[in-house]
């Protein structure tokens, strides 16, 4: 039903992050992206627990040049997911911690489980997660923000979705079934005006008010002009569901 799943797949190690799991995540993305049969994209996690972060055997052995190629690809899906096309859906349980909360973080949007727990947790080993502050500076203010990252304290799935860090929660039982209920209310919206929405409030986020205005004045106007505009206009008018066919 044009929803690619992503499950991350290492619960014996709670999910955590190592090379081939961050290139992985990566590559799946961008696979999902490019994918004509995709619309919306689910992150879910394998076992009990979303993902722990990097794995703390990670930190050891290596230079500085070492550590800043390392950390680049823990962060680089702070990179792929903003600049996809494609809406992605974090579907998160247990413990989402340090890289682990800030992939949920990245995520356009969240579904949690009631019991779910997210924290900034690194500050508590000696690190701290600058990686997931800067797309949670993008849902919250700055003093919540300098409280998560600097106590490492984690927050229920309640508190994530009245900070505005999730967009649901849901009983346990019912994270699947909610997840990819808001997966296909996607995937059946028009995926041009998915990509024009998506690409043009990143990009609004980096510039100033009025000229925020007049960029997503000129891609509404180019999406008016489209095959699928016509159609969804066309088929509300007649009543009928519209038939999507530009990517």
């Amino acid at each position: 039903d044009y929803i690619g799943i992503i499950t991350l797949n290492r619960p014996k190690e709670m999910n955590t992050f190592n090379v081939p799991f961050a290139r992985e995540l990566n590559e799946s993305l961008w696979e999902m992206d490019n994918d004509s049969e995709v619309r919306v994209v689910v992150i879910q996690a394998a076992g009990k627990h979303f993902s722990t972060g990097i794995a703390l055997d990670e930190f050891k052995d290596k230079t500085n040049k070492d550590y800043r190629e390392f950390i680049r690809l823990m962060d680089e899906h702070n990179h792929t997911i903003a600049k996809m096309k494609k809406p992605v859906i974090a579907s998160v349980k247990g413990y989402a911690l340090a890289n682990g909360a800030g992939l949920v973080f990245a995520c356009d949007l969240a579904v949690a489980a009631e019991d779910a727990k997210i924290g900034t947790t690194a500050i508590n080993v000696g690190l701290i997660c600058t990686g997931p502050a800067v797309p949670l500076a993008r849902s919250i203010g700055r003093k919540k923000l300098l409280e998560m990252v600097l106590t490492g304290d984690m927050i229920s799935a309640s508190e994530a979705e009245r900070l505005g860090v999730v967009n649901k929660v849901v009983p346990p039982d019912e994270l699947e079934k909610a997840t990819m209920e808001l997966a296909g209310k996607l995937a059946a919206k028009s995926p041009l005006a998915l990509q024009i929405g998506k690409t043009g409030l990143y990009a609004m986020q980096d510039v100033p008010y009025h000229q925020s205005i007049d960029y997503l004045s000129e891609l509404f106007a180019a999406l008016c002009s489209t095959e699928d505009a016509e159609e969804g206009v066309r088929a509300f008018l007649e009543k009928r569901k519209p038939e999507w066919k530009e990517r």
